[in-house]
């Protein structure tokens, strides 16, 4: 069979399986997916939108906490240098 040939039976069986499905009534259905379809990516836009929102908040959050037990730690050295250095011998 010919390339052509092959390929006009698929473009028939296509159309067939179509009309099939049509009979069957698989066209009703398509509004209530399309529209389900819809919801969800506007839900799943949504949820990554906040999600990325929540990630960089509690990073801010991270780095300030991270920059309170820096001065911490620097108050503290501070503190045991000028001990060791001039606290009581």
């Amino acid at each position: 069979m010919s390339a052509t040939g092959r390929a006009s039976w698929i473009v028939a069986a296509s159309i067939g399986a179509v009309e099939a499905l049509k009979d069957q009534g698989v066209c009703r259905w398509n509004y209530p997916l399309r529209s389900l379809q819809q919801h969800a990516k506007n839900n799943i836009r949504s949820y990554y939108q906040a999600k990325k929102l929540s990630a960089q908040s509690s990073s801010a959050i991270s780095s300030k906490l991270n920059n309170e037990k820096l001065k911490q730690s620097e108050e503290s050295l501070r503190k045991v240098m000028y001990l060791s250095c001039w606290g009581p011998n």
